[in-house]
């Protein structure tokens, strides 16, 4: 089946279209809440993620009516398209004016991302091609999961203030639903629900609604009028209340208390889903499947949600809605129940996540579909990396190879180094979070490492560190622990470093963590590496500039990086670069069209590998009598000193009685080390052989039976797996193959960027200005040399005289984009002062090719070794120095490449490769030279790289 993925880089899905429409109500003359929104903007309380959804919220609620997004988009409520305007077949034209479903479902095609380029091109030219036959209302009601009533989604990162965020809005509904109570828009009561499994981290963060002040959003004195209507109920009773008669739930018993129900308005309850909706939900009464006590049970928790089925004109709230997305199919099944009567109004979600575990495919006809890995109905979005530096700390992210110590030792370090005194504004002290896999691992290996460290900077372990975990068997759960979680960000908290099992992965609101480290995979769940990651970036004291610092290791970065990618569709350079507004701001420009840059054409050598089969009568038995097989080891000596560094003794490790072995235990792990390529059914095949190996590998000791540590048991273990495997040898064959290759990937041209030095970059961002107006303005000349002299000698009579504009003449010679972003001083110097000057009378372009994250241009090097070649890795030259054609098509290039004396030797190898092999089999194919190779370094004078310039100019272009 033929599809195509809408999901793309900026995410720009439906919610797009929906806040361009939003703000042009906001800007028209029908607008009935430009009061309202004033009002919240000059009281300063709410950030601009808040603010920017709460515009959303009542543009759907006022304007839209709060209705499904299925039948919004249907009816056309978000269209702007002019299609008139589109080339459009007479068909697809006819269906489109009379469509308003059709036109929705194309705009959304027609979206841009960040590159300027639609976001779905192929689902744009099915709906042209196929418009008569999309069923375009039944597609909709596809896209939206197939449900009747209103179910928005905000989406809005950690620290955004999503529980504020639904105070304001359940104070907005009140607000409006007092002066309207019978207008089904607005709800009279709210239901919010902390997501599966989460009720230690988010039910209390909820609790945070009562402290909202809806002054913040709402004028005096109406604002403390909705504050006293307002009654919460926390539904968190885990117990049935045996003392009624008629309610047997203790949560059913709380809203009961608010009896008449019909009359109620003003009750926020808040719950977890599965702890206390959710109890035997699957569950039907019947008396021949259940005990007595089971019954009495499932009709306890039955009674709960229907009394929550009566609470009149509800709207219902879920926290981290993506849980409930993947999960928790129950909840939506209690949710449709709810939606039957007493006038729902709608479902909102709230998450930073708002993406599905498994891609869904949506199927519009004749075999094309197409696939969406986001959750469709979210109406608002506000990234992460927009956050950072904004109402988020600014984090630098590292990450190693290096084993758990090793990363533990470096993050614990560094965070000591850099926050060990750092006290914020209101009292509280900066955390680290070290997230462990296992308690055993927190317990056994890094507190005792941590603490080390800590007494080492001269701080108290006992008084420092918090371990928190559930506990096991084995360890118990931490005395006090809890307790001293709950209150890590207070003023009166010590703690320093947290230890955490299975604990603050999400939700978890500590302002004052500053670092976090994943040493380990399985730190946490795969699926929650950026989760966890952010929490230590939450803001402490709004607008100020706070720093962060996340330690991970490669397994835990890769996740993160992906997860980034699929999630934020930012890289984690990107998420490492993105820094506070006190930092370089660098905009960036492809000027690839107007300099009319064609790809490359070149041809690599590439060199493969087959595998033959020498022998294919192999001997198993043969080769696993070979005693070449009984591998010795070097001499294990065992050292014993007493406490003042004296050795005692010194002896030879014969066997290691930490390790007992059985011969079939060593048989599985011989089969387990070859992942699945040899089974044990197969090894015991040649039992007596193995048996043999075995006895001579071990040594017996007390009936029990260890190995030998004269022979290398690894070593051993690998070469009888190898006697299972015919020999084998291998089948080089070289190719040249023709290849194209761009000198900019426009796609990963991120702009703007921030940086914390932009010497590398040129030319200067104003420069940079420049250029871009001389583009715009082609027409434009340069002023002549007596306008020059007139304006320099009214300046030396004390006028004030206009700078004269530049015109930057080598703009016509390079500049593929701008700026170029160089490695070194060296280049920058070559290229602003040699090279430019080199051909500024000549009909010669320069274009830097060095940035390896933006160029397709690399070269695949090799080294010879004995007949054959080795790959030894890519090169990605520097500079392109090139002349065209007149049809300008590129003729000849020269590869520049410059090189630091101390980077020559490492460089030698591809040097060679590029002077011989390439230069060669590339002017070979093309018929003529079209290549040369100059290689310049800074051993030697600017000026002698200019004369080398010169001359390579002069010889390989003729001029």
């Amino acid at each position: 089946m033929k599809r195509i993925n809408i999901v793309n880089k900026e995410r720009l899905m439906f919610y797009k279209l929906i806040e361009n429409k939003r703000d042009q109500w906001l800007n028209s003359s029908d607008c009935t809440i430009k009061e309202l929104i004033i009002y919240t903007i000059n009281k300063g309380q709410l950030r601009d993620a808040q603010l920017e959804a709460i515009k959303t919220y009542l543009f759907l609620k006022i304007k839209c009516g709060n209705r499904p997004l299925w039948q919004l988009f249907v009816e056309g409520a978000f269209n702007s398209l002019d299609i008139d305007s589109i080339a459009l077949t007479a068909n697809a034209h006819n269906v489109l004016k009379m469509n308003k479903a059709a036109v929705a479902l194309l705009e959304y095609s027609r979206l841009k991302d960040k590159s300027g380029c639609p976001i779905a091109p192929k689902l744009e030219s099915y709906i042209k091609e196929h418009a008569t036959d999309i069923d375009y209302e039944a597609i909709f009601k596809r896209i939206f999961y197939d449900i009747s009533y209103t179910d928005y989604i905000f989406s809005l990162p950690m620290g955004a203030g999503k529980t504020y965020l639904m105070a304001a809005f359940i104070y907005l509904d009140l607000y409006f639903a007092q002066n309207e109570p019978d207008n089904l828009s607005f709800a009279h009561n709210f239901m919010i629900f902390a997501p599966s499994g989460l009720k230690s981290s988010i039910v209390p963060s909820l609790r945070k609604i009562k402290e909202f002040d809806p002054s913040w959003i709402i004028p005096e004195p109406t604002a403390s009028q909705l504050e006293r209507l307002i009654k919460f109920e926390v539904l968190d009773e885990q117990k049935s209340a045996n003392k009624s008669n008629r309610i047997k739930n203790p949560n059913a018993q709380k809203l009961n208390n608010h009896q008449p129900l019909e009359d109620l308005m003003g009750l926020v309850a808040i719950t977890n889903a599965e702890k206390v909706i959710l109890d035997r939900v699957d569950k039907k009464i019947d008396p021949s499947l259940f005990s007595v006590d089971e019954i009495n049970k499932i009709k306890v928790a039955n009674e709960l949600r229907n009394i929550i089925g009566q609470l009149p004109n509800l709207a219902i709230y879920i926290d981290e809605v993506h849980h409930a997305a993947d999960a928790d199919i129950k909840l939506r099944q209690v949710v449709n129940e709810w939606t039957k009567g007493n006038k729902f109004i709608s479902v909102l979600g709230f998450s930073g996540t708002p993406y599905l575990e498994k891609a869904e495919d949506i199927v519009l006809g004749s075999g094309f579909s197409i696939k969406n890995t986001d959750l469709a109905n979210v109406v608002y979005n506000y990234p992460l990396i927009k956050g950072i530096g904004n109402f988020l700390k600014v984090p630098k992210v590292k990450y190693s190879d290096n084993d758990t110590e090793m990363i533990v030792r470096n993050g614990v370090t560094e965070f000591l180094e850099k926050f060990k005194n750092i006290v914020y504004a209101n009292g509280t002290c900066a955390k680290l979070a070290i997230y462990c896999g296992q308690i055993e691992t927190l317990e056994e290996q890094i507190f005792s490492q941590v603490s080390e460290i800590v007494a080492n900077f001269g701080l108290d372990p006992t008084e420092t560190i918090l371990k928190y975990h559930g506990g096991n068997k084995k360890y118990s759960q931490p005395e006090g622990a809890e307790t001293e979680f709950a209150s890590l960000d207070t003023s009166f908290s010590k703690i320093r470093i947290i230890l955490l099992v299975q604990i603050g992965k999400e939700g978890w609101d500590c302002k004052s963590l500053a670092g976090v480290v994943l040493p380990q995979k399985g730190a946490c769940p795969t699926n929650m590496v950026l989760q966890t990651s952010c929490r230590c970036l939450r803001q402490v004291v709004k607008y100020n500039t706070e720093t962060a610092l996340i330690w991970l290791n490669k397994s835990n970065a890769d996740t993160l990086n992906k997860q980034l990618k699929q999630q934020q569709n930012v890289s984690l350079q990107e998420f490492n670069d993105t820094v506070c507004l006190s930092m370089k701001e660098i905009r960036r420009f492809s000027r690839m069209s107007l300099m009319q840059v064609p790809p490359i054409d070149f041809y690599q050598l590439k060199v493969t590998y087959s595998t033959l089969i020498v022998d294919t009568n192999n001997d198993i038995n043969k080769r696993l009598s070979d005693n070449n097989i009984l591998q010795k080891k070097d001499i294990s000596l065992i050292h014993q000193q007493d406490m003042e560094g004296n050795i005692i003794k010194s002896y030879e490790e014969k066997y290691d009685e930490k390790e007992v072995v059985t011969f079939n235990a060593w048989v599985q792990l011989i089969a387990k080390e070859s992942f699945n390529t040899i089974s044990v059914t197969e090894l015991n095949k040649f039992k007596d052989k193995l048996k043999t190996i075995f006895k001579v590998t071990t040594v017996e000791k007390n009936g029990l039976i260890y190995f030998n540590a004269d022979y290398d048991n690894q070593r051993i273990r690998s070469l009888i797996r190898q006697a299972f495997i015919p020999k084998r040898d291998f089948n080089i064959k070289e190719e040249v193959i023709s290849q194209k290759a761009s000198l900019l990937q426009i796609e990963k041209l991120i702009s703007p960027i921030r940086v914390d030095d932009d010497s590398l970059f040129y030319p200067p961002q104003k420069d940079v200005d420049e250029i871009l107006s001389c583009d715009d303005n082609p027409e434009q000349q340069e002023p002549s040399a007596e306008a020059l002299e007139a304006l320099t000698f009214l300046k030396s009579q004390g006028y004030s005289v206009p700078e004269p504009q530049k015109y930057h003449q080598e703009k016509n010679k390079t500049y593929h984009y701008l700026p170029y972003h160089f490695d070194s001083r060296l280049e920058i110097e070559y290229f602003s002062k040699s090279i430019l000057s080199c051909i500024v009378d000549k009909d010669l372009e320069v274009y830097y090719n060095g940035d390896d994250n933006l160029t397709e241009l690399k070269i695949n090097c090799y080294k010879k070794a004995g007949k054959h070649w080795q790959y030894i890795g890519k090169y990605v030259p520097d500079f392109l120095l090139l002349s065209r054609k007149p049809d300008r098509q590129i003729d000849k290039i020269i590869i520049i490449e410059t090189k630091g004396e101390g980077f020559a030797a490492k460089f030698s190898d591809r040097r060679i490769f590029m002077e011989t092999e390439f230069i060669k089999k590339n002017n070979e194919k093309f018929g003529y030279p079209r290549f040369y190779f100059l290689y310049l370094e800074d051993t030697i004078s600017q000026e002698q790289r200019e004369e080398k310039t010169l001359t390579a100019i002069k010889e390989f272009f003729n001029i």
